[in-house]
């Protein structure tokens, strides 16, 4: 079982545990032209490995061999972003299955779920809860 974790609390978690990582597993285009969280104040980068492949969107055969060439070991606490929580929870699913017991997903992801006019970013996730973020 996958829990949700607010922003919030994973920007406590990196920035108060070693061994916390986060995973963005949206795609190359949505790190491009969306954003990134600017994990700089808590001394990290985010780990960029997508959970599908851009354009196509099939699931990345390869996530969890890659999450390992990453660096990433079981005993890091995993916190998976997407845009709004879907693809995420399906990684950190999949990074449980594999051993990483310590895989957790974030609630809303990037941007949350699209407000009354269809734009996402204000109603939840990272850049609605006020955390850091950057363009690329």
């Amino acid at each position: 079982m996958v829990d949700n974790i607010s922003p919030v609390q994973v920007w406590e978690a990196l920035r108060s545990n070693p061994d916390a990582r986060l995973v963005d597993v949206r795609t190359d285009a949505e790190w491009n032209f969306v954003g990134l969280a600017d994990l700089s104040a808590a001394g990290q980068e985010p780990v960029l490995i997508p959970w599908q492949v851009y354009p196509a969107m099939q699931v990345n055969g390869a996530f969890t061999e890659q999450l390992r060439r990453a660096g990433l070991e079981p005993k890091h606490h995993l916190y998976f972003l997407c845009r709004s929580g879907v693809r995420s929870l399906a990684a950190a699913q999949a990074a449980q299955a594999e051993g990483f017991a310590f895989a957790y997903n974030i609630a809303g992801g990037f941007e949350g779920p699209p407000d009354g006019e269809g734009h996402r970013g204000t109603t939840a996730g990272w850049k609605a809860e006020g955390m850091p973020w950057r363009q690329r």
